[in-house]
């Protein structure tokens, strides 16, 4: 159902518009342990809660527990709650109120189904001072979580992007991978007095992405590129066992009296290579960079970075719409990377893997990573011929319908499919899981697709 600040509730917990489903918890401070608290009706702990179910229950018994419940509840459902609910806020929780309905319950806001007799109308307007202080005390009442979300539904619902090119806004909002995507796509509209601000905010938040993704992609890439380079007289510590031994079955040997028990004879030796002294394979990141696809090229555009720091690695990075644009040069600064995009416009995949396989000169040793929802504007069976071509050559062909934390966009099912039948899936790829996908693709291993998946 809708709430009456503008959020959605399903099975009782709230949840806001086009977000995952939070518990009440999320609305601040409270009188009562946060991981304690039931929602309605409920004898299990909240998602995201830590405490046991038991412990939930007993204190949502508690007179103390009921006057929380309802407390967060009135919070979340608005003004229009407050008779059944019982509750009449004041203080820090007629602020945090106050913040919710700004942004939820103004008519500029588009809520679903209008605002009941509340007798409040208060909304964020166009106006820069009044939104800087509502930034101002949404960071103040609410987790950093929260404030993102609230950020991203302020500029979706109440058209803010504009607001966004005045250094003063920007210095005040909450810096994450959703706002890096709306500063690109306001960069040819920024002027210059805004735009030192915004690459400020753009390198707070892929700083934040680097420390977070850089350690355990290097360390995984790593072990698979040694795993990938074969040697034949390998020192002791470097024998890949497992290797060795299905090569050297044919040399099976029962030993007289063992009953059945043999030996395998290692005439042949297997060992790990050593990536690092080389460049051992050649990496092309092929990135959409129309709207839809903003955070995928924010997170690829990091990996980018990581990826050309490793000298085992070739790294060539490429954007495209529909024209096709060479960043490989800006990879020792994803934020010049980012700044050199143009999100928006149309889409031409055909073009930018021609483009791509123009450049591969090992395909048995190239890995292509093309991150697109796979709207195809230009030539559809050219794309796929080139595709297939690619993968016949001994090229790795990856295909990402996202890369980022939101799983899988709209994309175009008839495109995935046919990739799907050439052997390159369609899947959508958080960050997290991007570099095991990497690895498996370098070991030319089966990559490793996350369940429930489309295609």
């Amino acid at each position: 159902m809708t709430t009456a600040n503008g959020m959605t509730t399903t099975t009782g917990t709230p949840t806001a518009p086009g977000t995952p489903t939070p518990d009440p918890t999320a609305l601040g401070p409270t009188t009562a342990p946060a991981s304690t608290t039931a929602a309605p009706a409920s004898t299990t702990a909240a998602p995201g809660s830590t405490a046991p179910a038991s412990t939930t229950a007993d204190h949502a018994s508690t007179p103390a527990g009921h006057d929380e419940r309802l407390r967060r509840w009135r919070l979340v459902l608005g003004a229009d709650s407050a008779e059944s609910t019982g509750r009449t806020l004041t203080g820090r929780d007629a602020a945090m109120d106050g913040a919710l309905t700004a942004l939820y319950e103004n008519g500029n806001g588009g809520r679903p189904g209008g605002r009941g007799g509340g007798g409040r109308s208060a909304g964020l307007g166009a106006s820069a001072p009044s939104v800087a202080r509502w930034l101002g005390d949404i960071r103040t009442y609410f987790p950093s979580s929260v404030v993102q979300v609230m950020q991203r539904d302020a500029i979706d619902r109440l058209g803010l992007s504009a607001l966004l090119l005045e250094p003063e806004m920007l210095e005040a909002v909450e810096a994450d991978v959703h706002l890096v995507g709306t500063l690109l796509s306001l960069n040819k509209a920024m002027p210059e007095t805004t735009k030192e601000t915004a690459r400020a905010v753009v390198r707070k938040v892929v700083e934040q992405l680097e420390k977070r993704l850089t350690t355990r992609t290097r360390a995984t890439l790593t072990g698979a590129l040694d795993r990938s380079a074969k040697v034949t007289r390998p020192r002791h510590h470097d024998i890949d066992w497992d290797r060795t031994i299905r090569a050297n079955l044919k040399n099976y040997l029962e030993l007289p009296g063992r009953d059945g028990a043999g030996t395998v004879v290692p005439e042949r030796l297997i060992g790990y290579g050593r990536a690092a002294q080389s460049v051992k394979k050649d990496v092309i990141l092929c990135i959409d960079q129309s709207g839809s696809m903003a955070a995928s090229v924010v997170y690829a555009s990091v990996f980018g970075a990581v990826l050309a720091s490793m000298r085992a690695l070739r790294t060539r990075l490429v954007v495209f719409d529909t024209a096709v644009v060479d960043l490989t040069d800006q990879l020792d600064d994803p934020v010049d990377v980012l700044f050199g995009t143009q999100l928006g416009g149309g889409t031409d995949i055909n073009r930018a893997l021609a483009y791509c396989q123009s450049r591969i000169t090992r395909p048995a040793d190239t890995v292509v990573v093309l991150i697109s929802d796979l709207y195809e504007g230009g030539i559809r069976n050219e794309m796929l011929k080139r595709v297939a071509a690619m993968k016949a050559s001994g090229v790795q062909f990856v295909t990402l319908l996202a890369l980022s934390d939101e799983g899988a966009p709209a994309y175009d099912r008839d495109h995935a499919a046919a990739l799907s039948a050439l052997g390159a899936p369609a899947f959508a790829c958080t960050p997290d899981l991007f570099p095991d996908v990497m690895a498996a693709a370098i070991e030319k291993r089966p990559l490793p697709i996350p369940d429930k998946e489309p295609v």
